[in-house]
């Protein structure tokens, strides 16, 4: 067994673990955008729970980019186009990166990391991987899309060509 497929299986198990948070991270998140959507930007309880949740969020994803690593150094499937491959692996890297520091973001407003404007910034910074790693899943999922209609269009043409009433 190679160092790499070593990394890979102790990665995956680290992402099976980690992945366990997802059902009480989806919950939050609803109350979050819930509340978010109650206030109407207006100060009160409202807004409150949903600053609140938006903080408590934050825990639920401590150590999450290490699912997206995973998927960086984790093989694609044979015939994958390379500008797909190499999108997609964008993605996790962008993805990973918006939410190792989505982690200091955390660290600063509970206080734990002390510089504010260093924490600002790598907000600011981790929000624009985030919007890098959407754009990159959206070439992504065209690209597929793209692929699935030529497939369905070569599959077409065959039935086409084919008799009609061969067995």
């Amino acid at each position: 067994m190679s160092t790499l497929d070593a990394t890979r299986a102790e990665l995956a198990l680290v992402v099976l673990y980690l992945n366990k948070a997802e059902a009480r991270d989806k919950i939050c998140r609803a109350i979050q955008y819930g509340s978010k959507f109650l206030s109407n930007g207006q100060p009160g309880t409202a807004q409150n729970v949903d600053k609140s949740t938006s903080l408590a969020r934050k825990v639920f994803r401590i150590f999450k980019f290490v699912n997206d690593l995973h998927g960086l150094i984790s093989p694609v499937p044979q015939g994958t186009p390379l500008p797909l491959v190499l999108l997609g692996k964008s993605k996790n890297a962008l993805l990973s990166t918006f939410l190792f520091l989505d982690q200091i973001v955390w660290l600063g407003r509970s206080g734990i990391y002390k510089n504010k404007e260093r924490a600002e910034l790598l907000g600011r910074i981790s929000l624009f991987c985030w919007m890098g790693s959407s754009i990159c899943t959206t070439l992504v999922e065209v690209g597929e899309l793209g692929r699935l209609s030529a497939s369905i269009s070569k599959l077409e043409k065959e039935l086409k060509n084919t008799d009609k009433h061969e067995v």
